[in-house]
């Protein structure tokens, strides 16, 4: 009887253990948190480059020019858009990222830039760029 009841108590353990393992492996958690760090971490200052995803849309393309100033706005915690800076406009880089420099308050990153009906998702800083992930297509 004592067998059978340890046999039982350590396939249980397993079965926990086991699951927790498993469920563990399919989780988006770390790449999350990372995120989060890098979110926190991450302020570009007056001066710094940074990129802007848009969407691509003709009514984007036509509302915004090089030299432009869009403003940044940041989401608090009760949903309120606060003003956290200026950027202006340098260059187009690709379909959907603008090149943009700081030129007014402190950016971090998902912050939102607004020019008009248009905006914009704040995405990357120049320094953790490195030319791999905006790529400008060439003019031919």
């Amino acid at each position: 009887m004592k067998k059978i009841v340890k046999f039982f108590t350590v396939l249980a353990l397993l079965f926990i253990i086991g699951a927790s393992l498993v469920a563990h492996a399919a989780t988006y958690f770390p790449f999350e948190e990372e995120h989060r760090k890098l979110k926190e971490k991450t302020i570009m200052k007056v001066g710094s480059i940074v990129y802007v995803f848009h969407s691509g849309t003709p009514d984007v393309k036509n509302a915004i020019a090089v030299n432009d100033t869009l403003t940044v706005y940041r989401e608090s915690p009760s949903c309120d858009m606060k003003e956290v800076g200026k950027i202006k406009v340098l260059s187009c880089a690709g379909e959907n990222y603008l090149k943009v420099e700081v030129i007014e308050g402190e950016i971090k990153l998902n912050d939102i830039a607004r020019k008009g009906p248009v905006s914009f998702l704040v995405i990357l800083s120049e320094d953790r760029c490195k030319g791999a992930a905006i790529i400008v297509p060439k003019n031919e």
